[in-house]
């Protein structure tokens, strides 16, 4: 298992050289590029000559300083707008430019969120069938240029209890009704925890076929807070037993920092303090954990 962690970390905190240097010398293996989630960024602002150029550029200098870049997020809006058709053709092109732009990364793993055309709030009978028709539709024809570029896509439960596809199951049970080899799940575990899953037990359902990515990160239990493990709620021995039980070989991927606000000079120790609880989840330290 490889142990990777999301560019907000280190690349958008110091920048792409210095970020990519102080990860490696930290002991990263492997990125989660989220330079596609805001598509007001500079990357969407290119052609499409200059968008490939770019990309192949910060490619050959991740992979110069020894990453693997493991995952990709697709776009994703706060608050949701996927309200209009328009609103939908727009994100569904730019999805759809993500992949490619995965598949120039040498990446196979392009992590999305589901379309949410009535928000994120309860939803009527009706709209929650109209929702899930929206999104078969919507994720079919984003899995067919999966499968062009060669590109998985993986499908990530929400931290929404009041949205019908937010639970690991939901997520589930969606993804194998899509029936592809091109479209899997990644868990969230702090997603998880805010519907009331142990993401452990979650990682036990998805078994090693569905379980693709992960985004891993701590909470109280109710809100997305995005913290470092062992400071929320989440049995993180429990997790990893359960990664370890169904021989997850993929990237154990952190999507937490340590918080800028750490003053300079105290910052690098706590995230070398962070690369070594990830280190011990995905079991890198060759003890089992058992628990006493």
């Amino acid at each position: 298992m490889k142990i990777g962690i999301h560019s907000g970390a280190y690349l958008t905190r110091y920048g792409l050289e210095d970020g990519l240097r102080r990860m490696r010398s930290h002991g990263y293996e492997a990125l989660d590029y989220q330079f596609f989630v805001d598509t007001t960024g500079p990357l969407f602002q290119l052609d499409e000559a200059g968008f490939e150029k770019e990309l192949l550029r910060q490619r050959k200098l991740i992979e110069d300083n020894g990453i693997e870049i493991s995952q990709t997020h697709g776009p994703w809006r706060w608050p949701p707008r996927d309200y209009t058709p328009e609103d939908r053709a727009e994100r569904f092109e730019k999805m759809a430019k993500s992949i490619r732009g995965t598949a120039l990364l040498g990446c196979r793993n392009l992590v999305i969120h589901p379309i949410m055309p009535f928000g994120c709030g309860e939803e009527s009978e009706q709209q929650r069938a109209d929702m899930m028709d929206r999104n078969r539709e919507f994720m079919g024809r984003l899995i067919e240029i999966g499968r062009q570029c060669q590109v998985i896509v993986n499908f990530e439960n929400m931290p929404m209890p009041q949205l019908a596809i937010a639970p690991v199951s939901a997520t589930l049970q969606f993804v194998k009704e899509m029936n592809s080899p091109w479209f899997k799940v990644c868990l969230d575990t702090g997603h998880a925890a805010t519907t009331g899953e142990s993401p452990a037990a979650c990682v036990r359902l998805l078994g090693k076929e569905f379980l693709q990515t992960l985004h891993i990160h701590d909470n109280n239990g109710k809100n997305d807070f995005h913290w470092i493990p062992y400071t929320g709620v989440i049995d993180w021995q429990d997790f990893s037993d359960a990664l370890a039980e169904i021989g997850f070989d993929g990237t154990a991927s952190l999507e937490t920092a340590v918080p800028a606000k750490i003053p300079t000079e105290l910052r690098e120790l706590q995230e070398i303090s962070l690369f070594q609880m990830i280190h011990k989840i995905a079991r890198r330290d060759g003890s089992q954990q058992q628990r006493e």
